[in-house]
């Protein structure tokens, strides 16, 4: 087994982490985490695909331990995540990789692929979105009214997912054992989200949830062009995202392959093998 390293680099001034494991001349692959965690989520997937696979898996700024710059000091948008994540790439010189995106990970990769197509070798996608079908609507409709009018009347309802409850709830809602889900997910993620100014921080990237729905029809349009194989790999208890939002990816990706699992949102702490099983199956087929 591979040994995981936990490195930094600087991008544009700012101190990106992020883990790297396998072999440097082994197909890449780049794992793109979701809200409210960092590369920590992918810790026990990381081995089992170091084999045969060169894995990096960065914090976004802002997550886990990367930089937090203040709101006052940097705009938090997708956008701007994503060139940071395109920076880091860069410096570490992907030139072709796949992209496992997961919530967050999901509008941050899709800017990554609109940008340079011809980088992305396949797409693995776990419990993010890529089309309007599967937003569950009891969990959207406070984020969507938030975005459209910040301010007094809009925020508790959003700020209320920075609680260690609401975190707990994204990784045990939809699994039919929580006990199989570490309380040291939750409890690492409300730390790092409850250091002084990073409620300021998600609140913008809350904000700006909503310009990620443009990125959809070009997105569609890309797949079908048929280059980039898809993998959707999906909780299908998730109120978050629903299994409508896997079963989209084959209406526009020529043989997508899609896998409902009977678990949440954070996959990776109930059905790790499961799921390692189905992406190095994909992987394998990838031509390159």
């Amino acid at each position: 087994m591979h040994s995981v390293h936990h490195r930094t680099a600087t991008v544009d001034g700012h101190e990106i982490f992020y883990r790297e494991a396998g072999p440097a001349d082994a197909p890449a692959i780049v794992l793109l985490h979701g809200y409210p965690t960092s590369s920590f989520m992918f810790r026990g997937l990381i081995p089992l695909l170091a084999d045969d696979y060169h894995v990096i898996a960065p914090d976004h700024l802002g997550f886990g331990l990367s930089d937090a710059p203040r709101v006052e000091d940097f705009t938090y948008t997708f956008d701007a995540l994503a060139e940071i994540t395109s920076g880091l790439l860069d410096r570490l010189g992907l030139e072709r990789y796949a992209l496992y995106v997961q919530d967050y990970g999901a509008p941050i990769g899709w800017r990554l692929a609109l940008a340079h197509p011809e980088r992305i070798s396949a797409v693995v996608t776990q419990n993010g979105n890529g089309y309007e079908d599967g937003f569950v609507e009891s969990f959207w409709t406070d984020v969507w009214a938030y975005g459209a009018n910040p301010g007094p009347d809009t925020e508790p309802a959003v700020r209320a997912a920075l609680s260690v409850e609401a975190i707990r709830w994204q990784y045990v809602h939809g699994v039919p054992d929580p006990s199989l889900v570490s309380p040291d997910t939750w409890e690492h993620d409300f730390a790092l989200v409850s250091r002084e100014g990073n409620d300021e921080i998600q609140l913008a990237l809350f904000r700006d949830y909503r310009n990620n729905r443009p990125l959809y029809p070009p997105l569609h349009e890309l797949l079908r062009a048929g280059e980039v194989p898809v993998l959707a790999v999906w909780g299908r208890n998730d109120e978050i995202f629903g299994p409508a939002g896997a079963r989209a990816f084959a209406r526009d990706a020529e043989d997508a392959e899609v896998h409902l699992i009977d678990g949440g949102h954070f996959l990776l702490e109930s059905h790790l093998d499961v799921v390692a099983g189905h992406v190095r199956d994909f992987l394998g087929r990838v031509p390159g």
